[in-house]
């Protein structure tokens, strides 16, 4: 006997006029979002009738919407897994629609804007394991802070050892992660950009710097004094530079850039039917040496050279050194230059005593962090559950482990607004710390706030990231980290989500109280919830309501804050905000009273709700007091929207025209 759930999969792809109509089908958080032949076939009165159904939304060309709530994956599922859908494709995720909605806006500099986007795409899927990564490494280092280990220390124990290769395991396969993401991002099969880079990360090519076991391998000191020796392999009578790739992403980066061109080239040489088999052998073996030989050594090469560079100008000119270093962070670290750094700054403990370059790059790490702390306050203030989620975890990785790379493949690569603003606080940090005379340790310490005191003189260093952090927060406060297209696309899936929780309240509720009176007539009428100036719905400042989505209704630009029930009926939705009110009649009209748009932001504050969920009143009882100015004073739009929830369930559903009304002035009329 089939579940309920499937029964509900198998009634919904019926009413939308069976697998044969559906071209594909995908989701977003709430709703199921089809792609039909011909819309014309779908029962949307059916459809609104089948258990777990919420409503449906059709949408312009042969695309319609069927709302479910929080069960819509498990539904999506339900349906994908029906034997009658096999032939059905699964369409454009959410993520990928708005990835596409991305790669359309370009800015002043396209090339720039691809660049940021294939940097975020190939590590953005990452960002759980990142922060997982992170938050491992953030408790040993409080275990180390307070002495319980010794969390760098070369001869730990077995089990501290186990617990490092929790954490390293992410960072050091990264190469590997990176390559998948990256060939996937550039259409190609990501499984042959992770070989690629995985063949160079071997046991096997890891020997071959074993001088023992392959004499014509030569070993020679690195330029960078207590760095590993440069070692080069005789492969087929042709040096080979063997490095170690472990952390690194500048060259997966580099590697399936240029694989792509190899890999569409052979995909244009071979036919379809053998292409599954050749283009795969093909691409390895052209890219592996190549990456081994070339672009793996230039990779290195590059961080190598940065390193020495940098030596050079601490010596020369120490002011440059310390505002160049946080300036220069934010886009090693995308990249993985920053790992020969780390060579440097050990071997500088291990031959001066002491470190120069944590100092000034505490104030990168800092300023990133405080970019996030802005994100978080604004995804806070916004209810972006989501970002507000993934900036906590960052934030707490940050300044508790010192990990910036939660904050920079998370957030920072996804939003370009972040960079120039967290940039600033780079400068001011270092500018702090150039200035008063430079920052030192004689300890290889994650720049995180539990290893300032590290730092000589500690006051200094604290006051340089101090002000490298708020100064980025506030930029990103006061600014947004988003652009106004992101912002409006934010605030459009905000509004959709208020709405279809609204709709899932007052559908939801389905029985009548007992203490219910005996039913009335039939609804034939809604009065005005408040008095002011009616408005179609279709100018209403929201687009949700605007487009009826939740059915037919009027907007009322209120003239005082008075809002009274508009029928008589149940409330059936009644939330802490006070800024809704959903309403049943006794012959199962559903309605809406909407008080402002988007105010359930402010949480409650100027509403004064007089009644309570599942009580009964009557047409023209007092719902509510609300603080009109305080919700103008606030910046919100303080227009009334009443909607019938459901609309394709009667007969007719029609708004009067836009007038001037008082408190239960007829504004819509209905037919059962």
């Amino acid at each position: 006997m089939a579940s309920t759930t499937t029964d509900t999969a198998a009634q919904i792809v019926a009413k939308v006029g069976g697998p044969s109509n559906i071209v594909s089908l995908t989701h977003c958080a709430t709703r199921l979002r089809f792609e039909l032949k011909d819309a014309g076939k779908v029962d949307a009165a059916a459809l609104d009738k089948i258990p777990g159904v919420m409503g449906t939304v059709p949408q312009s060309g042969d695309r319609y919407q069927v709302v479910i709530g929080g069960a819509v994956q498990s539904t999506y599922n339900q349906i994908m897994n029906l034997s009658e859908m096999s032939g059905v494709s699964k369409g454009l995720s959410d993520a990928d629609v708005k990835a596409a909605a991305r790669a359309k806006a370009r800015g002043k500099f396209a090339w720039l804007d691809a660049f940021f986007e294939y940097l975020s795409d190939s590590f953005r899927p990452l960002l759980g394991v990142l922060l997982g990564a992170s938050l491992i490494i953030a408790f040993a280092a409080v275990l180390d802070a307070l002495g319980v280990v010794d969390f760098r220390a070369a001869d730990k124990s077995a089990s501290w050892v186990f617990v490092d290769a929790m954490w390293r395991a992410v960072f050091y396969f990264l190469p590997i992660m990176v390559a998948y993401n990256a060939a996937k991002k550039l259409n190609i099969d990501p499984w042959v950009g992770a070989t690629v880079m995985g063949a160079v990360m071997t046991p096997e090519f890891i020997s071959l710097s074993n001088t023992t076991r392959f004499p014509d391998t030569i070993c020679t000191p690195s330029p960078i004094a207590g760095a590993d020796p440069t070692c080069v392999a005789q492969i087929f009578g042709l040096p080979m530079q063997l490095n170690g790739y472990g952390g690194q992403v500048f060259v997966p980066l580099i590697m399936v850039a240029v694989l792509a061109l190899v890999y569409k080239a052979l995909k244009r040489i071979f036919p379809a039917n053998i292409q599954m088999v050749f283009v795969p052998f093909f691409s390895m073996i052209v890219m592996i040496p190549v990456t081994a030989f070339l672009i793996g050594p230039l990779g290195i090469w590059i961080g190598t050279g940065l390193g020495t560079g940098l030596s050079w100008l601490n010596t020369s000119a120490p002011l440059v050194f310390a505002v160049i270093i946080p300036m220069l962070y934010p886009f090693l670290v995308p990249l993985g230059l920053h790992w020969p750094l780390n060579a440097l700054m050990l071997a500088n403990i291990q031959t001066l005593g002491y470190d120069f370059i944590q100092g000034p790059m505490g104030s990168w790490n800092f300023a990133c962090f405080g970019a996030t702390a802005g994100v978080l306050v604004l995804a806070i203030r916004n209810r972006n559950v989501e970002m507000r989620e993934v900036a906590t975890g960052a934030l707490a990785a940050g300044l508790l482990g010192g990990i910036s790379e939660p904050s920079l493949y998370g957030i920072h690569l996804r939003y370009k607004r972040i960079y120039p603003r967290m940039l600033v606080g780079c400068a001011v940090g270092g500018l702090t710390t150039g200035l008063l005379g430079g920052v030192t340790t004689n300890a290889f310490a994650f720049t995180s706030l539990l290893t300032i005191p590290v730092f000589e003189p500690m006051w200094r260093y604290g006051l340089a990231i101090t002000l490298a952090f708020f100064t980025a927060m506030i930029l990103v406060i006061v600014s947004d980290y988003r652009t106004p297209e992101q912002k409006a696309q934010d605030e459009a899936d905000r509004a959709q989500a208020d709405a279809d929780l609204a709709l899932e309240a007052a559908r939801t509720a389905t029985d009548v109280p007992a203490a219910a009176a005996a039913a009335t007539g039939p609804t034939s009428v809604l009065g005005a919830p408040v008095a002011g100036q009616v408005i179609p719905l279709t100018e209403v400042a929201d687009k949700v309501f605007a487009s009826k989505a939740l059915g037919e209704g009027v907007g009322i630009v209120p003239a005082n804050g008075r809002v009274v029930a508009p029928v008589s009926g149940v409330l059936v939705t009644v939330p802490d905000s006070g800024h809704a009110f959903g309403i049943r009649t006794d012959d199962g009209v559903e309605v809406l009273v909407h008080v402002g748009i988007d105010t359930v932001r402010l949480e409650g504050k100027g509403f004064d709700v007089k009644v309570a969920k599942d009580q009964r009143v009557s047409a023209g009882d007092v719902l509510a007091d609300v603080d009109l100015d305080a919700i103008r004073g606030a910046g919100y739009d303080a227009t009334t929207v009443v909607v019938v929830i459901n609309t394709l369930t009667l007969s007719s559903v029609t708004p009067r025209p836009a007038v001037a009304v008082s408190l239960g002035d007829p504004v819509i009329d209905l037919v059962i």
